[in-house]
């Protein structure tokens, strides 16, 4: 969920975000609007804002709610750290929420203090998480030089008019139209100047933002195909999707972490063999410490999974220490970091045994790292005669993605056997 951004930004003066979030979630059904639903313990608004964040080209991000969800809005953005964001009072229809946000750069009536006025403002809806700075860049550069522009997408289904009487009445050829989607970007002047002529009729029941563009100013916008990811989460389906994608992007990279010990170092290594063909892997084999160069490397590069491979009966003292630079990277802040404590049962080490009492100690452990945003599960990995070791290992590797791709909380403190 961290992609990387592109290298310059457009040629523009100043870019600013308008995210309405005013929604009721009508469609989604519940009483929390989606905006607020949480996908992966984190509001929805806060992955929307956070895709805005890491693009360093815009300089403010302006958050609009309905005036019950403000408090709401502004303890997420102080929880999860957002920067450069500013909430604004909704109103009662999308457009008139929209004007509200954009009355900030120029209406002291609005805010404490104007914020700079950007020559071009971009506005996307806060259901939108997954958008990339590639198709912002596009369509602020096509803005820029036409006025206005907005992505689109070839339409799914057919769109037809039904007559008075219930029936067919028309359909529309659809090879010649197209969805509007979001991201759309104005010169800031424009859409001021066409919210401000706007009829109560058009902020009442208007919902295209291109078409004021066109209404009051004559500005013809450039259309920029979208790519797919920019779809709007509108049904409760949506939301398992939204999480789906989630989870799948933090899947991508796992950090194996062992000690020098041969026997824990050679399962670390068939570990990295049988999981590098599925996922990015990195080797770490040292012991922890916070001046790990590597690791501190690893924790920058925004990797959520981490395997402590060990033969101690209960690793309690290494697990903790990696929890504690886990937490002062910042990491779990955002997304749920998977913490795996693979415990080696070794030759050398023939009696080992995990009693009740230990893996009471372990649930309790893992319950308190839970509020820290960190997963923890156990992984017994039976290393003994009786157990061929790369068969074992191969089991391994195979609950190992299990747990990272599913990210189960209610599986914490569990002690899986490969």
């Amino acid at each position: 969920m961290e992609p990387g951004g592109c290298e310059a930004g457009p040629a523009v003066k100043a870019v600013a975000a308008v995210l309405p979030a005013g929604g009721s979630g009508e469609r989604l059904g519940g009483a929390t609007p989606k905006q607020f639903c949480t996908v992966q313990g984190r509001p929805l608004v806060s992955y929307t804002v956070r895709a805005m964040e890491r693009v360093s080209w815009i300089s403010d991000i302006i958050v609009v709610v309905s005036p019950e969800n403000i408090e709401t809005m502004k303890s997420i953005i102080e929880k999860y750290g957002h920067k450069r964001v500013t909430v604004a009072e909704g109103g009662i229809t999308r457009h008139r929420s929209i004007f509200n946000g954009l009355k900030l750069f120029s209406e002291n009536e609005f805010s404490n203090h104007l914020l700079q006025k950007p020559e071009v403002v971009i506005i996307h809806d806060a259901v939108r998480p997954f958008v990339e700075e590639d198709i912002l860049l596009k369509v602020v550069m096509a803005a820029k030089e036409h006025g206005a522009a907005g992505a689109i997408r070839p339409l799914v289904s057919t769109v037809i008019a039904s007559a008075a009487d219930g029936c067919l009445d028309h359909s529309l050829e659809r090879a010649k139209y197209r969805a509007s989607e979001m991201p759309q970007a104005f010169l800031f002047d424009i859409i001021y100047q066409a919210y401000q002529q706007c009829t109560d009729y058009d902020l009442d029941y208007g919902t295209e933002c291109l078409h004021l563009a066109l209404k009051y100013c004559k500005t013809n916008a450039k259309l920029v195909e979208g790519t797919a990811d920019l779809w709007k989460v509108t049904y409760k389906r949506d939301l398992y999707a939204a999480e789906s994608i989630i989870k799948d992007s933090l899947s991508q990279q796992i950090c194996i972490i062992t000690d020098v010990k041969e026997a824990v170092v050679q399962v670390g290594f068939l570990l990295h063999e049988c999981l590098r063909s599925q996922i990015k892997v990195e080797a770490v084999s040292v012991s922890l410490s916070k001046g790990n160069s590597h690791l501190q490397n690893i924790f920058s590069g925004q990797c959520y999974n981490f395997v402590c491979v060990n033969d101690k009966k209960y690793a309690t003292e290494e697990i903790q220490q990696l929890v504690n630079m886990l937490e002062e990277s910042n990491i779990p802040l955002l997304h749920p970091v998977v913490l795996i404590s693979a415990h080696l049962n070794s030759l050398e080490n023939t009696s080992f045994s995990i009693d009740l009492e230990e893996l009471t100690r372990m649930k309790k452990f893992a319950r308190e790292v839970k509020r820290k945003n960190i997963l923890v599960y156990g992984l017994l990995v039976q290393c003994k005669d009786s157990f061929p070791l790369q068969e074992t290992v191969n089991s391994a590797a195979a609950l190992t993605m299990a747990l990272i791709k599913d990210r189960n909380p209610e599986l914490i403190g569990q002690l899986l056997v490969a």
